[in-house]
């Protein structure tokens, strides 16, 4: 079988997909790859594998002219490519690539399988989302024939609602749990290494450093506790880097906020730390949760979609400070370590796609 995956961007490519790639060529499959790849970093990610790789000039925005381009680039890449399944992620390419699709599905016989990783329409979200991409997915899920949705909000929304032939829910991406339940991290040394006082409380979150991932309020938090022995560390890169540290500046706790950047050690980075906090205003299923879970490190969680799904416990109020304090205060080392233990329960529920025992449901989505 011949698959193409498309997404908008390579770092989604990069982050989320490979072991699947590699599990479908295992199995005997031909996988090539179609998305916005300015840096050329998914060659020497999946030149090994015999992936074919395809530029598209795919925008985030959805009024980039772009996007027109990305149209021509990629009927002409499906045209041309034989292939029987098309599986695109992320919303910009999701919506160019089903409309793309939709003549080849009853030319061909092409299926086009979409996974959406969070619909911009959520309970509380912006009136303005719902009147911009909630009539958006729905026309396009005409031309779906298998829509993934990742949490129950969304899974009951599209079975209820969308005209895809078969809706199915499947929670996440997956999560390597050998990785991360077995990093066997030298805590003292990885702290020594990251800075980091062996006996301070250490705050970790793990993302891009945007507005939706409002890691702003952690750093109000860290400086309304007041707290002299803590610290907040985030990995990731984005936009919102300089702002971060002036705020940090401006709160007076400069020396207690550590952006780190892109990292490749995050399994060692959960165990390193005291609470993994995740203080995002939307989600589909947090991969960066499941991690810290799998690594046992104690979640606070946004209460949003998606991280009510994984870490029901331990929620605050995304737009309120003396919220997440409350759960700080409540959850710091030395009260409240059970729920290390209690919450690693729920990751054992979640499907981990990176392993050749995937569910049932996932084989059935992949049958010829």
């Amino acid at each position: 079988m011949k698959i193409l995956y498309v997404t908008t961007v390579s770092l989604t490519m990069n982050s989320f997909f490979k072991p699947h790639i590699e599990a479908l060529v295992r199995k005997g499959h031909r996988v090539d790859l179609a998305c916005n790849d300015s840096d050329g970093a998914l060659d020497s990610l999946y030149g090994a594998l015999g992936c074919g790789v395809h530029r598209i000039c795919f925008s985030r925005s959805p009024l980039s002219p772009d996007n027109m381009k990305a149209y021509g680039q990629l009927k002409s890449v499906i045209e041309n490519g034989g292939y029987d399944i098309v599986h695109c992620h992320t919303p910009n390419a999701s919506v160019i690539t089903r409309l793309v699709c939709r003549n080849f599905r009853k030319k061909t016989g092409l299926r086009v399988f979409y996974t959406a990783h969070g619909f911009h329409f959520y309970k509380g979200a912006p009136k303005l989302n719902w009147m911009v991409y909630y009539p958006v997915e729905k026309f396009c899920s005409r031309f779906t024939d298998k829509l993934i949705t990742i949490n129950r909000e969304d899974f009951a929304l599209a079975k209820n609602k969308f005209k895809a032939r078969e809706v199915h829910y499947i929670p996440g991406v997956g999560v390597d749990l050998a990785r991360f339940g077995n990093a066997g991290v030298d805590r003292k040394e990885k702290r020594r290494e990251l800075g980091i006082p062996e006996d301070a409380v250490l705050l970790l979150s793990v993302g891009e450093l945007n507005e939706n991932k409002n890691h702003r309020l952690v750093v109000q938090a860290l400086a309304k506790w007041n707290e002299p022995n803590a610290h907040y560390m985030i990995a990731g890169t984005g936009d919102q880097a300089e702002a971060l540290v002036a705020l940090a500046d401006t709160l007076g706790i400069g020396e207690k906020v550590h952006l780190i950047g892109y990292r490749t050690d995050v399994s060692e980075l959960y165990q390193a730390a005291d609470l993994y906090v995740h203080p995002s205003f939307r989600e589909g299923l947090p991969v960066a949760v499941m991690e810290a879970l799998a690594s046992g490190t104690t979640v606070l969680a946004s209460r949003i979609r998606g991280s009510e799904d994984v870490a029901p416990e331990n929620l605050f109020d995304p737009n309120d400070a003396d919220s997440l304090v409350e759960k700080i205060k409540n959850h710091c080392p030395n009260g409240g370590l059970d729920e290390i233990f209690s919450q690693k329960n729920v990751v054992e529920r979640i499907v981990d796609l990176h392993e050749d025992t995937a569910s049932a449901e996932y084989k059935q989505i992949f049958r010829r």
